[in-house]
C-alpha cells in the first residue's frame, strides 16, 4: 500500500427530517467539490428549536479526503 496523506475537515449538515439526513446532506455537499472522500465521523448531534419545536436536525461531522498527487 503506497503512503498517503489525508485532510480532515469539519462540516455541519441540516435536515428538517432527521440527523441521518443532516449528515448525508453534509457528505453530499462536500462530494460536489472534494474528491476521494474516505471517512465520515459523527462528532455531535443537535437540534435547532423554534417556539419549543424542532425546526432542524443538525449533524456535525468530520470528513477525510485523500490529497491527490500532482503526477
Amino acid at each position: 500500500m503506497p503512503e498517503s496523506t489525508y485532510k480532515i475537515i469539519e462540516l455541519v449538515g441540516t435536515s428538517k427530517e432527521s440527523w441521518e439526513k443532516a449528515a448525508a446532506n453534509a457528505v453530499a455537499t462536500a462530494a460536489e467539490s472534494l474528491r476521494d472522500l474516505r471517512i465520515a465521523e459523527i462528532v455531535e448531534l443537535d437540534m435547532l428549536l423554534n417556539e419549543g419545536k424542532v425546526e432542524f436536525y443538525r449533524a456535525r461531522i468530520k470528513v477525510s479526503f485523500k490529497y491527490q498527487s500532482k503526477d
